[in-house]
């Protein structure tokens, strides 16, 4: 997951973590989905730029990639799910990148290409482990409370977080309506992250 900051000309700034000020907009790709967050107070020119250079870098994707547009005090989603998380950050660590040899998150092609000798980048990690999670057949409100746990694992550490967040985290994320597929996705990828940071 890689974040931006997008300037008044249009161009990315990479950043470590989104402070949602409502002058700004924010570009987070999560290699699936890139979301482009809209502060009130963000100039249309900055606003019209921001699409178009969005547009731009789903264009230069080899993949099919989704665009969602967010706006300040409407997210929804799974954006809505993971924005804690996107304030928190996940510093800059560029290990996180994809490489273009596992651009595929098709389970049957990244293990053949993990059995060809390729080393798993970073999309092709978090599609095995959701891969691998899909398999026990979870139920939505089994992968609500298992983001909401490892969500205030990666913000407060590692079992810090009492019942009574982890059931308030829940409701929120309940309440949010990700779909399935989305959850299984941020979960493998916290996951990972959680992982690698400690």
């Amino acid at each position: 997951m890689l974040f931006y900051s997008i300037t008044e000309n249009g161009a990315l700034r990479k950043v470590s973590k989104v402070d949602f000020n409502e002058n700004k907009v924010f570009l987070i790709d999560d290699l699936k989905t890139l979301y482009l967050w809209f502060g009130t107070k963000a100039s249309k020119k900055k606003r019209e730029l921001s699409i178009k250079r969005t547009e731009k870098l789903k264009d230069e994707k080899e993949k099919p990639t989704e665009i969602k547009l967010i706006g300040q005090n409407q997210e929804y989603g799974s954006f809505l799910a993971i924005m804690d998380i996107l304030k928190k950050g996940f510093g800059t660590d560029d290990s996180f990148e994809r490489r273009a040899e596992l651009d595929s998150i098709d389970i049957e092609d990244t293990i053949e290409l993990i059995e060809a000798g390729i080393d798993p980048d970073f999309e092709a990690e978090i599609t095995l482990v959701a891969h691998k999670l899909s398999q026990e057949n979870p139920s939505y409100e089994d992968l609500c409370r298992k983001l909401a746990t490892i969500q205030l694992d990666f913000l407060k550490g590692k079992g810090k977080a009492s019942e009574k967040e982890i059931n308030k985290k829940y409701e929120e994320i309940y309440k949010s309506s990700s779909t399935h597929t989305e959850l299984l996705w941020l979960i493998s990828e916290l996951s990972i992250l959680l992982e690698k940071k400690l």
